[in-house]
Formats: structure tokens, sequence, C-alpha cells
């Protein structure tokens, strides 16, 4: 089951606000989950101001699928959920868009990589790097257990 967390500024009973800044959610570690954070994201940037076949969209829409596949591959602990979260001004030249899936595996921390032609995974983190202006890893901040990949990319 997902939740949504209500962002700082918004509107109050876990609902999202309607102008464009933050959106936060928890999923399920599952590949359901990971699909609807995917669709989330893609929906709420249209929402924001761009379009589902805009650069911007894309790319951070493709970005956080390969981030929340990661933590259902690799960050999952049963019963736990992974968090994203995403952050966009609303639409003009030059703003920065950034993603941020954390899992509760603070031991499992990725690793970039090139996969060899022949293999069928491994390539994910290595297309978050090349669409991303920055990315990195960090621990979760306050008590939370694990850690936070985040990404960002400027919307041009």
């Amino acid at each position: 089951m997902t939740t949504e967390k209500a962002p700082t500024r918004g509107t109050g009973g876990g609902h999202s606000p309607s102008v464009p800044g933050e959106f936060a959610m928890r999923f399920t570690s599952t590949a359901r989950g990971a699909r609807l954070a995917r669709r989330l994201v893609s929906h709420r940037l249209a929402e924001w101001g761009y379009p589902y076949d805009s650069g911007p969209n894309e790319t951070a829409t493709l970005i956080a699928s390969e981030l929340a596949a990661n933590a259902v591959r690799h960050g999952r602990v049963p019963g736990r959920d992974f968090h994203l979260r995403l952050t966009a001004p609303p639409f003009s030249p030059g703003p920065t868009i950034r993603i941020e899936v954390s899992d509760t595996r603070a031991e499992r921390r990725p690793a970039l990589r090139v996969a060899g032609p022949e293999a069928e995974t491994g390539r994910g983190l290595f297309l978050v790097s090349q669409l991303a202006e920055r990315w990195a890893v960090t621990p979760r901040f306050g008590d939370a257990l694990g850690k936070t990949v985040w990404a960002e990319i400027t919307a041009d």
C-alpha cells in the first residue's frame, strides 16, 4: 500500500499541493510500487507544467524509474517501503528537478559500472549518470535507516 506524505507547504490530510513544488510518497518495495512511482512522477510533472512528451518529464521519469527499480531490487527489506521525493519549481528555462529515492539498506550502496554487451542487467545507474547533471548516494537523515540515491536535472 502506498501513502502520501503531506508536503510542508500544501494542503493537509495527506493530499499533495496543487501548486508546483514537492511531491513525496512511500511505496511498497515491489515491482508494482516502482511502476506506480514512475507513473506518479510523470503525472506530477505534467501537472506542474512539464508536459508528458517534454524532455524534462521524460528524463526525470526515466531516472525515477531506474532509482525505484534499484530500491526494490537491491534495497528491499521485507516489510519496509521505499520513499520517493520529487521537487521541481514552476516550469521555466533552467530550473532544477530533483528526484530522491530512499530505501532501508544502508550496507548495499549502488556502484556505477558499465555492463557488457551481453549483460541483461546493470545499466540503470549508468543511464542515471548520463542523464543527470548531478547524482549521489547519501545516508538518510534523522532517525531513518538506509540510504538515499538522488539525481538532479536541469529543465532546458
